[in-house]
């Protein structure tokens, strides 16, 4: 593919040619190398050392759904990054949280946005829900000979689904494969700790305030039994990336709405370190 030149200020032919709504196919077609999948690495010896973004949480609500992630990337047993970002969204009505190594994870991220934007820009409309969840299985799958050395990336995809009115969750293994998640979902080092903070005080009638809290509080549960997982530090004040998706589109919580949420729940866990009980039946 030729590239473009100052003296003739045209396209390459490849950018004029009809073909797929996919991005992905695109660049497969012209310059496959530029695929995060397809790239060589060089030979190895033992763990690839790399950073590596932890827990991500997500739990519906009746009208929406929030994703959240903590702050954390580990090397190792070293932290790699304190502050750094896992939650993006993909387009307006859906976002993405990653875990597993950042920096494969975050060019992902930014791949799964052009692939959505190129598919609008040719088809006149937006992917659904269930075809957005498609192709982020598409392309993690396309990553399996990364992840089987040690290079993995998995993701957790929600978004609000407005053929069906709703919030939705989508987990996802290192080979692609996908499950739709009911009520709450957690990936990542951490997962098996939010996870369990969640089934206790999941409700199906949750208000947003209250999911905002919940995931907050999974995410705290995280890091309090895994080292990977940052919880809220309010020295530095960095705190957990809180997310809403409702019929009005993505929103990412301010910094004062989420230093809010994490200070509401640090002073509680002053009175009880082990978190809030589920209500007896």
């Amino acid at each position: 593919m030729e590239a473009n030149t100052p003296s003739t200020g045209r396209l390459p032919a490849a950018f004029l040619t009809p073909g797929s709504s996919s991005f992905m196919d695109f660049l497969s077609d012209h310059q496959p190398e530029m695929l995060p999948g397809r790239r060589k690495l060089p030979p190895l010896q033992g763990a690839v050392e790399a950073p590596h973004g932890t827990t991500i949480v997500a739990a519906s609500f009746p009208g929406g759904v929030v994703l959240a992630g903590d702050r954390r990337a580990t090397m190792g047993n070293v932290i790699a990054q304190r502050d750094i970002e896992k939650v993006f969204p993909a387009d307006e009505y859906s976002a993405v949280g990653i875990a597993g190594t950042a920096g494969l994870a975050v060019e992902m991220v930014k791949l799964f946005q052009l692939e959505l934007e190129h598919f609008e820009k040719v088809e006149g409309t937006q992917l659904s829900l269930e075809g957005k969840a498609n192709r982020l299985s598409t392309m993690i799958r396309s990553n399996l000979a990364m992840a089987m050395q040690g290079l993995a990336v998995v993701p957790l995809f929600a978004g609000y689904d407005t053929d069906r009115e709703k919030g939705r969750i989508f987990s996802y293994d290192v080979t692609g494969g996908r499950s739709e998640e009911q009520g709450y979902a957690a990936t990542g080092s951490g997962s098996v700790f939010a996870r369990s903070a969640m089934k206790k005080l999941f409700r199906d009638d949750l208000s947003e305030a209250e999911a905002t809290t919940l995931v907050v509080q999974a995410l705290y549960d995280a890091a309090d039994d895994d080292s990977a997982t940052g919880g809220p530090d309010v020295a530095r004040r960095i705190y957990p990336i809180v997310t809403v998706i409702t019929e009005d589109g993505y929103r990412r919580l301010s910094e004062d709405e989420a230093s809010g949420i994490a200070r509401s729940v640090l002073e509680r866990r002053l009175e009880q370190p082990d978190g809030p009980r589920a209500s007896l039946l």
